[in-house]
């Protein structure tokens, strides 16, 4: 990696990766030479998600098959490690509401009271994905309706749900 390489690492639970993620990872392709897209859990937290973080990473790596300069990773430690381990000086954060942005700034403050040098990127999701949340898929493919919907089309979520059955 050269010096002067500008890289981002775009971090969540991804529980599961939405088209909205896909879509604000495309945008930050545009700003970023690399991106990294990091599946963050904690491993004494009670009850792991819906998907398993290996599985989101795999949900993940479908999803961004066809983009370069994309790389997907899981963590266990804090998002400021991370960044230095890849020496990476950018957060990436996708924002749909106001919410949001209330949440994500008070993170974004704290990484920085910690590593002077991160810088976090608000990257909004497009209109059309604002709407969609994680919590929101999770209902739908609980109660097994079409899921389908709210994932990139390159992602055959019905692949990875056979996965937890």
């Amino acid at each position: 990696m050269k010096p002067s390489m500008k890289t981002a690492i775009f971090p969540g639970s991804f529980d599961p990766f939405t088209i909205g993620h896909y879509d604000v990872l495309v945008q930050a392709l545009k700003l970023f030479d690399k991106v990294i897209v990091a599946v963050g859990y904690n491993s004494t937290k009670k009850g792991q998600g819906y998907f398993c973080p290996s599985t989101r990473v795999k949900i993940i790596k479908e999803a961004v098959k066809e983009l370069e300069n994309v790389e997907v990773c899981s963590y266990t430690d804090l998002t400021i490690s991370l960044c230095r381990q890849y020496g990476a000086k950018f957060i990436v954060r996708g924002l749909r509401t106001t919410t949001d942005f209330e949440f994500e700034s008070v993170i974004a403050q704290a990484n920085k009271k910690m590593d002077g040098e991160l810088t976090t990127v608000f990257i909004p999701a497009s209109q059309e994905y604002s709407y969609i949340s994680s919590t929101v898929v999770r209902d739908v493919l609980i109660h097994n309706g079409d899921a389908s919907l709210f994932f990139p089309p390159q992602v055959d979520i019905k692949k990875f749900i056979k996965e937890i059955e």
